[in-house]
């Protein structure tokens, strides 16, 4: 029996000044109903068939999933908000797909294991402390609202993480590798900020 998707609900920051959308962290806009597209990289042609996601590094169990293995694990979905470094902010969005939690607890991060770098399928690179991807604050997502992500979006699968700025979030996630310590990816190797939090405005290096 197929189970239903667990749902979470958009983090919430601070209230800003009077008249302006709490909603909105510091400097940034609402995007309304337009979705920007943003990359680093030219847009892959990758089919679910080529997808494959793959959680190594500091593990106990290196795994890899194909796109069928993949949506065999339990689904899951963020509702709420999301928030970009160049200051649009994209309110009350949908994303399914799977909770890292459920891929990390089928590799077994060690105790030493305390960042993790993101990596897509066209070498994008982004660093998270490992805390930021469990917990429930972290999918891998491949459906936005009712149809597939599309693939400037990061489709077929991107990595979720709304409650830090969106460059963190990997499209085209090809795997996360586990390590005991920080690693700049590639926009924190040029100059923007290691974590990335949108209501503390951790947007370039020394915010």
């Amino acid at each position: 029996m197929t189970r239903p998707p667990t749902v979470t609900r958009g983090f919430t920051g601070r209230s800003g000044s009077s008249g302006r959308d709490p909603r909105l962290p510091p400097g940034q806009y609402d995007a309304r109903d337009t979705w920007p597209v943003l990359s680093a990289e030219v847009t892959p042609r990758l089919g679910p068939a080529d997808w494959t996601f793959r959680v190594g590094g500091l593990v106990a169990r290196p795994t890899t999933w194909t796109w069928d293995e993949a949506h065999t694990l339990p689904p899951s979905s963020y509702e709420g908000d999301i928030h970009c470094v160049t200051g649009w902010s994209k309110f009350g969005v949908r994303l399914t797909g799977v909770s890292v939690d459920d891929f990390l607890a089928a590799a077994g991060p060690l105790p030493t294991a305390t960042h993790a770098v993101a990596y897509s399928h066209t070498g994008y690179t982004a660093n998270l402390p490992l805390a930021d991807l469990t917990g429930g604050r972290a999918w891998i997502a491949w459906e936005y609202g009712d149809a597939p992500l599309a693939p400037e979006h990061g489709g077929p699968a991107r990595l979720v993480v709304p409650h830090l700025y969106f460059w963190k979030s990997a499209k085209w996630v090809a795997g996360l590798h586990l390590l005991d310590h920080d690693e700049p990816g590639f926009w924190e190797r040029n100059g923007y900020h290691t974590r990335g939090n949108p209501w503390q405005e951790e947007r370039y290096r020394g915010d």
